[in-house]
């Protein structure tokens, strides 16, 4: 009787080790949705914004308005209107390319992945952050952390590791959802020594073509005290016609 009660000892630690890796897997899946949808709220067949951003800094504050379009997620152009001094200035990017046009010198730049993650006009802001946020979960391994109250409010919150071969700069990234509507709360940045470095936080969420989405965003650099920059969405029409020849180097020029 002995080996028979410890045989069924074991097939039962197994049944339940089984059911606690499909558990951890369904969970894992779950997590990679979530984010994955976080990280796609603008994206869509088509969008055209127009979108106010105030930099504010020790000696600098100033107000840029902007204006983007995107064709599902591979096209994207991102157009300066005012102040009038960086009026012109765009950006444009195809599938993995991506260019900077700079009006004053009439020249055209090809951005290499390493200046990706520079500031956009002086901003809190880099242009992988204005173009490139849908690829999270191809670069990062993501898993939930938490799961609960803050505030009064039930929130989900989300660890995002990088890949081994993935060309980040961020040793971890962490999301915060209402547990509600799935609504970003926060996103913050660590370094590669696990260190604070900035915070993404969300507000505002108004209804745009039926769909739920922040359009007050603010970028906090926490070792400068202070500073930010706030992204606001003054306008915004999803599925709208746009052509092709949008998203050309010529009109990049327009």
């Amino acid at each position: 009787m002995g080996w028979q009660t410890a045989r069924i000892t074991i097939c039962v630690g197994l049944v339940w080790l089984s059911l606690g890796q499909v558990c951890q897997a369904a969970d894992d899946q779950r997590a990679q949705e979530i984010v994955d949808r976080v990280a796609r709220l603008f994206a869509s067949k088509s969008s055209i914004a127009t979108v106010e951003m105030q930099i504010v800094k020790q000696d600098l504050k100033r107000t840029i308005s902007m204006q983007f379009w995107s064709l599902g997620e591979s096209k994207i152009l991102v157009r300066i209107r005012q102040p009038p001094e960086d009026a012109g200035t765009a950006i444009l990017k195809v599938g993995d390319k991506t260019w900077l046009y700079l009006p004053k010198a009439n020249r055209t730049v090809d951005m290499p992945a390493s200046m990706m993650m520079t500031s956009w006009m002086g901003s809190h802001f880099t242009l992988d952050d204005l173009v490139g946020q849908s690829r999270l979960t191809h670069d990062y391994v993501i898993s939930a952390s938490f799961a609960g109250y803050r505030d009064g409010v039930a929130v989900s919150e989300y660890t995002l590791t990088p890949k081994p071969a993935a060309a980040v700069v961020w040793g971890k990234i962490a999301l915060e959802v209402r547990q509600a509507d799935l609504m970003p709360v926060w996103q913050r940045y660590y370094d590669e020594d696990g260190k604070l470095v900035r915070e993404l936080s969300f507000s505002d969420y108004k209804y745009v073509s039926g769909r739920l989405i922040p359009t007050h965003l603010v970028m906090r650099p926490l070792d400068q005290v202070g500073e930010q920059t706030t992204i606001t969405y003054e306008n915004l029409v999803f599925d709208a016609p746009i052509s092709e020849d949008m998203f050309s180097l010529k009109n990049l020029k327009q």
